[in-house]
């Protein structure tokens, strides 16, 4: 298959993080679609595979894809910030196997017609998984391309039907300290659980994402299973990971961030080269996989490139002023 319409905001293929282990996108569907239907979540296919995890059923839109064989993972899994496992990038790889992922829900509510608590299949069931490419800056200046599976926020929300006094939707973490050991830590300066938010339009815009799976298998756990957000047009810690909680509000809620360094942090996170975080520049980033010898610094683009599709959310807003 090869892309007939690519939008402008799309990555190549050749910018995904090298994967060696990453099996061939075909691989994955030959055989899949028989065994899908006896399986609870939407999607979730049983396959010979040596990787934790569960091969996916995906559909793998044109807009998003190639055929190119995609590449490896082991960056993605082994370098990322996860603080309910600790503060080096490597604890959630070491310790986020303590946390438990099955059976998995989430409590929905505030300002909507569907409240309740959804276990994750029924959050999820009337939903075809997409595969999408995104690139993911985080905050501290580096960055990778990931391909993701999940389904758009958008169809969810429509799903819940929130009421026209939700302006905002708030999103929290797992707060489970016996199997999470940073949130024991003394040290912590985060009040748990942690807390995301969007604004109604952002929510609800083509690019946002409820990511299950990576590299066509279901999250790992470190990476934020069983369901987290994606945003890729903001700095990565906007993307919440382990998600229990969705609430419609009317007020806007405070991020995680936002509380603890209100003038280093703000509720927007838009990647923007033109405003410094105050302790670093975030004109550059350090692409990775990178070495000490070949640090792989590209330039930012704003809004991480994807400002054809989100910039008018922000017309008219200083965003030195609403970071």
């Amino acid at each position: 298959m090869f892309i007939k319409q690519r939008p402008s905001w799309s990555v190549p293929e050749s910018e995904v993080t090298p994967e060696s282990v990453y099996l061939n996108r075909r691989k994955f569907m030959t055989g899949a679609i028989a065994s899908a239907a006896a399986l609870s979540i939407p999607g979730l296919v049983r396959a010979e595979d040596t990787r934790p995890g569960t091969v996916l059923d995906y559909k793998a839109a044109a807009q998003f894809s190639t055929d190119e064989k995609p590449a490896p993972y082991d960056a993605i899994t082994t370098y990322n910030n996860f603080y309910e496992f600790g503060t080096g990038k490597q604890d959630p790889s070491r310790y986020a196997s303590e946390m438990s992922v099955d059976p998995w829900s989430v409590e929905v509510e505030g300002e909507c017609a569907n409240p309740g608590k959804y276990a994750l299949e029924d959050l999820l069931k009337p939903h075809q998984y997409q595969e999408r490419i995104y690139r993911l800056r985080c905050v501290e200046a580096w960055s990778m391309v990931i391909p993701w599976v999940g389904v758009p926020l958008a169809e969810v929300i429509k799903r819940l039907e929130p009421n026209s006094d939700a302006k905002f939707v708030y999103f929290e973490t797992l707060n489970a300290p016996e199997q999470m050991r940073g949130q024991r830590s003394l040290f912590s300066t985060i009040d748990w659980p942690y807390r995301e938010g969007l604004r109604m339009d952002e929510a609800m815009n083509e690019l946002s994402f409820l990511a299950v799976g990576l590299y066509g298998k279901t999250l790992p756990n470190q990476n934020g299973a069983p369901i987290r957000l994606v945003v890729p047009w903001k700095y990565g810690f906007k993307s919440i990971k382990s998600i229990v909680r969705i609430r419609f509000m009317k007020e806007q809620p405070k991020s995680s961030w936002e509380m603890i360094a209100p003038s280093e942090y703000g509720f927007y996170a838009n990647v923007n080269p033109e405003v410094d975080h105050p302790r670093w520049s975030q004109k550059m980033e350090r692409r990775l996989p990178s070495g000490v010898f070949r640090p792989n610094w590209i330039e930012t683009e704003k809004f991480n490139g994807y400002g054809e599709q989100v910039a008018g959310l922000y017309r008219g807003m200083d965003l030195s002023r609403y970071y």
